[in-house]
């Protein structure tokens, strides 16, 4: 009982602040939530979490909280650099994050994957693939199930999967990962972070404490930091990886594992994914084949190269989870239709200009929403442009420009929170108003 009787604070009353704030009182803590948010469901939240013991400040008394804690536990949504977080450093108050938190009282191995895209994929394809093979294994953080709530059956389980993003990563202190999986890394984030270096750097750190009894899952050839941990490569261009894809089969070390195109899996980047998930395993113990075999039934998480409907013999894809370059990339890539490409949304700190190959090659047409709208059309020279000011007339003129046997593929390339709470609202609504004109 680490916390017990200590005068604790959380800032942030999203998911992970609220497990977080549970999990401390459960612990025997004194709990404070601060919250700059004042919306109506953060009202109610902060309603039920007084019903069970729990204070909460919101608005302008959470950004001037004048109590002083004995530890401060950040989630990651919250920047760093805000008032909230600036009134907790003020007073010295040790600040962790959620998942260091979730860390120091978990009991079973952590499996910890990062990378800029395939996180959600990989980390839901793993733990398929070991519930299927006899594992007791649960998928948690980015995800969605918060480490601190998920922590609580660690007593009951083989090995927790967890995805963590750059922000989780940025409040570790003793966090160590059993097996640590870097999947890729492109720009993305330039709004929270100075740098791209300093993005990478926040990522890297899921390498840290590790020791020779541990495992790091990497592509091979990825200019990491030496590690005493035990390394399994991946790789669809270089065959001497432990995990080798040369567009047909997967091997191990020369050794055919699976033919990838029985897996409901398409593209180099999910064959990457697979191996990813494949490595775990055997870092684990666990026999390649039954791996492979549990893993035929899997079907991508939604809001990634998502089939949504045929129209008029024209395939309309929801890419919604594409909030990088490197996502965008991936999904043009791995169509093999004439694509009309619904792309835009918040400035996030980098340009579109280095697609503009790719798209000229594979675009007809580009149908550009959000705030970056006019910037990515100025991007790419070379293709028809349409802004438009709202999805609905995204969609509406993507089907106006469509012909038979094309691609209409909603990919962002950015997140849209100038437009949208999530990538999941957006996806829904894409999908939605796709379902629209098919009746």
């Amino acid at each position: 009982m680490i916390y017990s009787g200590k005068k604790t604070v959380v800032l942030g009353l999203g998911g992970s602040g609220e497990a977080a704030a549970r999990l401390l009182l459960e612990e025997g803590a004194h709990v404070t939530v601060c919250d700059s948010g004042t919306a109506q469901t953060l009202r109610q939240k902060a309603s039920e979490l007084a019903s069970v013991g729990i204070n909460v400040k919101l608005g302008d008394d959470a950004v001037n909280d004048p109590d002083d804690y004995d530890i401060c536990i950040l989630s990651p949504g919250i920047d760093p650099e805000t008032p909230i977080v600036g009134n907790v450093v003020n007073k010295q108050i040790p600040i962790i994050g959620e998942v260091e938190l979730a860390f120091e009282e978990c009991s079973c191995p952590v499996v910890a994957i990062t990378g800029t895209n395939g996180k959600t994929t990989t980390t839901e394809l793993v733990t398929m693939m070991l519930s299927g093979c006899g594992l007791r294994t649960l998928a948690c953080g980015n995800i969605g199930l918060p480490f601190s709530t998920a922590v609580r059956q660690s007593l009951e389980l083989d090995v927790i999967v967890l995805e963590v993003s750059s922000f989780q990563l940025e409040t570790v202190v003793q966090f160590r990962a059993d097996v640590a999986v870097w999947l890729n890394f492109s720009p993305n984030h330039l709004d929270r972070y100075p740098d791209v270096e300093a993005y990478r750097n926040a990522k890297l750190r899921i390498f840290e404490r590790q020791t020779d009894g541990d495992f790091v899952v990497v592509p091979a050839g990825e200019d990491l930091p030496a590690t005493s941990a035990q390394k399994l490569t991946f790789s669809v261009i270089d065959p001497n990886a432990d995990f080798y894809y040369d567009g047909k089969c997967i091997s191990f070390r020369g050794s055919k594992i699976i033919d990838f195109p029985t897996a409901r899996l398409t593209g180099p980047h999910n064959a990457e994914n697979f191996m990813a998930a494949l490595a775990i395993g055997h870092a684990l113990g666990v026999d390649l084949a039954r791996l492979a075999d549990a893993a035929k039934d899997f079907s991508p998480p939604p809001h990634r190269c998502e089939t949504v409907a045929e129209i008029g013999s024209v395939v309309w894809v929801n890419d919604s989870k594409s909030t990088t370059l490197d996502a965008m990339e991936k999904a043009l890539l791995s169509q093999d239709r004439p694509i009309i490409l619904i792309a835009g949304g918040k400035d996030k700190g980098f340009e579109f200009d280095e697609l503009a190959g790719l798209v000229s090659k594979r675009v007809k047409k580009a149908v550009l929403i959000g705030e970056m709208r006019h910037r990515i059309a100025g991007s790419w020279p070379d293709v028809e442009t349409c802004c438009v000011d709202s999805l609905a007339e995204a969609v509406a003129l993507a089907h106006k420009l469509s012909a038979p046997g094309d691609a209409v593929l909603f990919s962002p390339g950015t997140s849209s929170f100038d437009m949208f709470r999530s990538y999941v609202e957006r996806g829904d609504q894409f999908k939605s108003l796709v379902h629209t004109l098919s009746k």
